[in-house]
This record gives structure tokens, C-alpha cells and sequence, in this order.
């Protein structure tokens, strides 16, 4: 065992037993699947809900509905009824609620395009105790996989073997498409009242109502981070402030394996109860500068100033990004989205249209409906989103938008647009997905910097003026996968599923495309992105 990893299970055992004696009701685990099925209730007029900010705090989320009571069946055995609706261990008494979870997954899929079978083996515990107004959540996860197919194609392609959102590996064994990769979470929650909630750990933040964000998304790999969350009024403000690292070394001046910092602000405004509005800072700066160490720099811990003006005040060159977000519920189970974000631009070159490479902006647009056709439990979602040509890149690579080697936004990164389909729909605990994700990006090619690769700094851009989408190499690509799936126990989203994957990538006409067939048993509480 590495000594990374004994650091950070050893963290999560300090932070869970010096808090295990207090608590309050834990986070909701940040999951985008069915089983999460709380959104359809938060989602209404009614509620005044700030589904923007995941993820959500149960002691909050509950008051509208739990997620535990969503699908419980009644048995008259004790053990049936402990297997399909308990956790597998619960202490509660009128001080302190204690549980531990399995964590497994269990996947065999075969790919059409190659002879061997690929697998999945992962072991691993969730525990979680609250009491009053403390809570503590520890995560510990243990991988082995053979990947046979594109996914082995994407991890050799993120530099040093990166797992998508899952952390660096290993080679398993002897095997060429084998990897050996752990995760691990771990958060303390503390709410003096019922307008604070102050939180540390390790782990992932998502900011936004679609399936993908432009503005912090859980794409990424785990990092170390404290929040500050104001609930007044119909105001939740959220302070967030993190620790990211660099892995890519692109030019020789640069060291590998560079510490990053990150200060983000969100203000979520319920205007009305179908109206609302956000406002989105972030700034990432270098723990090393040309001066020397500078670590966290405390000119970004004011939580309640705007963080442009200190940037500028202190003359850095950090890399800041601003943006915008609004949700609007026009009826009473459909809601319509959006995010701005802004990196860079001048309004006259703006103005010009003259495609500057330096006008920088991402933009997403998208629908979500529940209980389409008035058919219960039918749900569809649409979404678009765009990023121009050296989207979220900065001078330094060190201190691009991204965090273990890849994007804290959009897993494409920039240069791109995408259109996103999914359809679902549950009876009891059956469930049925259909999800499709079609783009289009322009690949950099010929050792040249179109603005595809945000870890190359945008100063080294190819041309200057008439930069467009899809600029260098196009490339097309689609996933579409169906999914069927039994809730086994919701407690801890045990489930069995099967599933079908088509994907296909067209660059210059010629398409390699895969069908995968995937059968598996799985604890749903990560979110695995590899439609990218």
C-alpha cells in the first residue's frame, strides 16, 4: 500500500472517530442516477428549493422528502425486511445515529471489438454517524479492473494512467489492459444553526441543475476542500476554497506533479418560487510562483467580497472565470436551465466577431421534465452545452481549470459542443435508462495549439484572429446506452443492472465504433463519467 493512500485512509479515520460522537443528518451522496430519485420533489414550484448546489444536506433535502422512505418494501420477515430496506449496519439510539455500508461493484462486459472479457472488482465501506449538529462520512474503496475497450484507451490518454474522476492507477497484475486504483472520501459537517453550515473534507462539489456543469462539476478526481454555506432568506451563498494538483508536465520550466489552489463563490437567488439566479466567481492560483512559495493566499478568504476586484488589486495573473445561472419553472414538473461563463474577453473584440482566441466563454442551455405525458415516473432531460476554443486554459498550465489531469468543468474541456438525451423511467424498483450524448470537438493537431488542450497554455495559440468551433481536427462523437436496473436495498443503492453501450468516433471519415454489453452488481453512489 502506497503512502499516499495510507494518508489518506488514515485522515478519514482521524476525522471520523473525533467526531464520530456528534452529528447531524449527512450529505445526500452527489450520485446522477435514478435511484437519487429526490430531485422530482425538489424540483417543484412549491419547494423554493436551491437544486443548484449539490450536494444537497439531508437535514435540508429530508424536510421535503427522504430518500430512505422512497422505496421501502414491507416484509413480515425481519431479515427480508433488513436486506431489501436496512443498512447492513445501524446503531441508533436518542443521541447518535451510526451506520456502515458495503461498497461494492461487481461488472463482466465484453466488447465487440475484442476477444477477452472485461471486469470490474471493487471492495470497500461507507460509514456515517450524525448527532445534533455534527456529522462525519467516511468512504474507502479498493479497485481492480480490466478494461478491454475504450475506457483503458481514455486512462492511457490522461497522462500518468488517471481513472476518470477515480484517481491514478497502477497496472494490475500482468495484465495490458489491467489497473489497480483506490478512492477515498471523507467530510466533517457542522451546522450551528439553521442559516450556517460549514464543512470539511475530501471530495467532490457539483454547481448546477444539468447533467453536465460549466461551472464545478464532479468530473474530476477528489480534493481537499472547506465550505461555507448561508441559507438567509431566500439567499443560499456558498464559499468554497480547495487544493488541486497539477500532473501534467507539458513544458520543461514546470514542474510536475505542482500543488494548486481554488477559491469559488455561488450565489443562488430564489427570485420567485418559478424564478432563479446565480452569480459564479472562481479564481485558481499557483502554490509556486516565480517569487517562490506562496501556498493559500489569504487575500481570497474574505467570504463576503467579490473575488475580481482582489485579483486585480493584488496584480496577480491567476486564472479567474465569472459566470451566471438561472432556472426557471414554468410548470409545475418542468424546468428550464442555463449557465454563462465568462474566462476571458474584450468587449471590442467581442463586438468584432473576429473570433479572437481570447474571448472565452462557455454556455449551456437545457430542459428537465418529470412525469412527461402526465405518465408517473417518466422522466426526460435535454441539454446543450458549448465551450469556445481555449475554454478554461490560462498561461500557466498550472493553473488551468482542472485538477488531476482533468477539467473541473466539462470533461471535453473546450472546443466543443454537445447535445445530451435522457430518458427514464421506474416501476416500483425496476428501472430504465436511455441516455445519449452527441458532440462535436476540434482536436489539436500538427503540434499545434487550436485550444482543444487546456493543460497547454493559450499563449502558445496557433493563430490569433478567426479562431471558430470545431477548429484543427473534428471529431464526432456519440454514446448511447440503455440500462435496466433493480433497486435491490436503497439504503445504500445496491442494485443489479445490465446494460448496452454503443459509441462511436468519427475523426476525418474514418469511425471506430464499440458495442459493449455490461452486466453487473454495483453500490450506485459515485457518479463514473466515460461518455467523453
Amino acid at each position: 500500500m502506497t503512502r499516499t493512500r495510507l494518508l489518506s485512509i488514515s485522515t478519514g479515520i482521524v476525522l471520523f472517530y473525533s467526531f464520530v460522537a456528534f452529528g447531524q443528518a449527512p450529505y445526500n451522496t452527489l450520485i446522477n442516477n435514478p435511484y437519487q430519485n429526490i430531485d422530482r420533489h425538489l424540483y417543484q414550484r412549491r419547494t423554493n428549493y436551491h437544486t443548484s448546489i449539490k450536494p444537497y444536506l439531508a437535514s435540508q433535502s429530508d424536510t421535503i422528502v427522504s430518500q430512505d422512505t422512497l422505496y421501502t418494501k414491507i416484509f413480515s420477515n425481519k431479515f427480508l425486511y433488513w436486506a431489501f430496506n436496512k443498512h447492513f449496519i445501524t446503531v441508533e439510539t436518542q443521541e447518535i445515529h451510526f451506520t456502515i455500508d458495503p461498497v461494492v461493484h461487481g461488472q463482466i462486459g465484453k466488447n465487440s471489438q475484442h476477444d477477452d472479457i472485461s471486469w470490474i472488482n471493487t471492495r470497500g465501506v461507507q460509514i456515517k454517524a450524525d448527532r445534533k449538529n455534527l456529522a462525519v462520512e467516511t468512504i474507502f474503496v479498493e479497485n481492480q479492473s480490466v478494461f478491454n475497450d475504450f475506457r483503458s484507451d481514455k486512462i492511457r490518454q490522461l497522462t500518468q494512467m488517471v481513472v476518470p474522476g477515480q484517481g491514478m492507477a497502477k497496472q494490475f497484475k500482468n495484465y495490458p489492459n489491467g489497473y489497480d486504483y483506490y478512492f477515498s472520501e471523507a467530510y466533517v459537517s457542522y451546522s450551528p444553526s439553521k442559516h450556517f453550515n460549514f464543512q470539511l473534507g475530501t471530495g467532490k462539489n457539483f454547481w448546477g441543475d444539468g447533467y453536465r456543469s460549466l461551472l464545478l462539476s464532479d468530473n474530476a478526481f477528489s480534493y481537499p476542500y472547506f465550505k461555507i454555506t448561508t441559507d438567509v432568506w431566500r439567499i443560499k451563498y456558498v464559499n468554497l476554497w480547495a487544493q488541486f494538483q497539477h500532473l501534467r508536465d507539458r513544458l520543461p520550466d514546470i514542474a510536475a506533479n505542482t500543488k494548486k489552489w481554488g477559491s469559488f463563490q455561488l450565489l443562488s437567488y430564489n427570485v420567485t418560487s418559478w424564478l432563479n439566479l446565480s452569480l459564479f466567481e472562481a479564481v485558481i492560483w499557483p502554490n509556486r510562483d516565480t517569487i517562490g512559495h506562496r501556498g493559500f493566499d489569504f487575500h481570497y478568504a474574505n467570504p463576503v467580497i467579490y473575488l475580481r476586484p482582489v485579483e486585480w488589486s493584488v496584480g496577480s495573473p491567476d486564472n479567474m472565470l465569472v459566470g451566471a445561472a438561472a432556472k426557471i419553472t414554468p410548470l409545475k414538473n418542468t424546468s428550464l436551465y442555463g449557465q454563462l461563463v465568462l474566462d476571458e474577453f474584450k468587449l471590442d473584440e467581442l463586438r468584432n466577431q473576429n473570433g479572437w482566441f481570447a474571448n472565452k466563454w462557455a454556455i449551456q442551455a437545457g430542459l428537465k421534465s418529470y412525469d412527461l405525458f402526465t405518465l408517473k415516473n417518466l422522466d426526460f432531460q435535454a441539454e446543450i452545452n458549448l465551450a469556445r476554443p481555449f475554454m478554461y486554459a490560462h498561461t500557466n498550465p498550472v493553473t488551468n481549470y482542472a485538477h488531476f489531469n482533468q477539467p473541473l468543468a466539462h470533461p471535453l474541456g473546450s472546443n466543443f459542443a454537445e447535445l445530451v438525451t435522457i430518458v427514464r423511467y421506474n416501476y416500483n424498483r425496476f428501472f430504465f435508462e436511455l441516455k445519449n450524448t452527441y458532440a462535436r470537438h476540434g482536436a489539436d493537431t500538427a503540434n499545434l495549439n487550436y485550444g482543444n488542450d487546456l493543460f497547454l497554455p493559450y499563449s502558445t495559440f496557433a493563430i490569433e484572429y478567426n479562431n471558430r468551433f470545431f477548429q484543427a481536427k473534428e471529431v464526432k462523437l456519440q454514446n448511447t446506452q440503455i440500462t435496466l436496473s433493480w433497486l435491490i436495498n436503497p439504503s445504500y443503492n445496491l442494485n443489479i443492472y445490465a446494460a448496452y453501450l454503443l459509441r462511436s468516433v468519427t475523426e476525418t471519415e474514418i469511425k471506430n465504433q464499440q458495442n459493449l454489453i455490461l452486466f453487473g452488481l454495483r453500490t450506485s453512489i459515485f457518479n463514473h463519467y466515460w461518455d467523453f
